[in-house]
């Protein structure tokens, strides 16, 4: 790819932007969507580095409502909810880079 790249005029910078990073494609979205979701579901650090508990995380946040909907069970729904609304972005980040995987699937493919 990067001979057929210099045969046709390209310089050093074109075929690495247009030629060596849309086949890397597919491993960033890869180690980054992997990367998001390590992050958005850390419990343990910020439980032990963070002391106010306005800067807490989505998980730990919803495990403090849950401990405290087993003293009033009136916080189920809200745990619940809070659940479905903690997984919206991973999902929405897994449709929306979805296509940047389709499309190395066949980016070094011989016909």
């Amino acid at each position: 790819m990067l001979e057929a790249a210099r045969v046709d005029g390209a310089g050093e910078l074109t075929m690495y932007v247009r030629v060596a990073l849309r086949m890397l494609g597919p491993g960033l979205v890869t180690v980054f969507l992997f990367q998001l979701t390590a992050i958005w579901n850390n419990f343990f650090l910020p439980m032990v580095m963070l002391s106010d508990q306005d800067l807490y995380p989505v998980s730990l946040g919803l495990y403090q409502w849950n401990s405290a909907a087993s003293v009033s069970p009136e916080y189920y729904p809200v745990v619940v909810m809070g659940s479905l609304l903690a997984v919206v972005p991973l999902i929405l980040a897994f449709v929306l880079l979805q296509r940047f995987w389709r499309s190395g699937l066949t980016a070094g493919a011989v016909k």
